[in-house]
C-alpha cells in the first residue's frame, strides 16, 4: 500500500513562488514513478509534472515547462517548485504514484494524496 501526503499549498501573488511537498510511504515506494496533477474548479484533472524512479527522468506539461521543477529526495519526498506563478495555476494540486505505465494521465495512477490548494491572486 502506498500513502501520499501533500503539503505546501497556499495563497500567493502572481509572479510569486511556492514549493509543494509530497511525503510518500510504502514498502516499495522508491520504485514508484511519481507525479503532480492539478484540478481547477469546473475543469478536469490534468498532468503537471512527473518523475521516473529509475533515472529521475522528468516530464512537464507545456503550460508549466520552464516555471515548475519536480524533484525527489532519498527519503521518498517529491517536491514541486513553482515559480512565476500565474492566476491560471490556481487549482488543487495532487500527488500521485504508480508503476508500469507509459502515459502520464490521471487514469494511469492508482495512488493519490488528498490534495493541497494553491491560489494565485492577480
Amino acid at each position: 500500500q502506498v500513502q501520499l501526503v501533500e503539503s505546501g499549498g497556499g495563497l500567493v501573488q502572481a509572479g510569486g513562488s511556492l514549493r509543494l511537498s509530497c511525503a510518500a510511504s510504502g514498502r516499495t515506494i522508491s520504485t514508484y514513478d511519481m507525479g503532480w496533477f492539478r484540478q481547477a474548479p469546473g475543469k478536469e484533472r490534468e498532468f503537471v509534472a512527473g518523475i521516473r524512479w529509475s533515472r529521475d527522468t522528468t516530464y512537464y506539461a507545456d503550460s508549466v515547462q520552464g516555471r515548475f521543477t519536480i524533484s525527489r529526495n532519498t527519503q521518498n519526498t517529491v517536491y514541486l517548485q513553482m515559480n512565476s506563478l500565474k492566476p491560471e495555476d490556481t487549482a488543487v494540486y495532487y500527488c500521485a504514484a504508480d508503476r508500469y505505465f507509459t502515459t502520464w494521465s490521471s487514469s494511469a495512477m492508482n495512488y493519490w494524496g488528498k490534495g493541497t490548494l494553491v491560489t494565485v491572486s492577480s
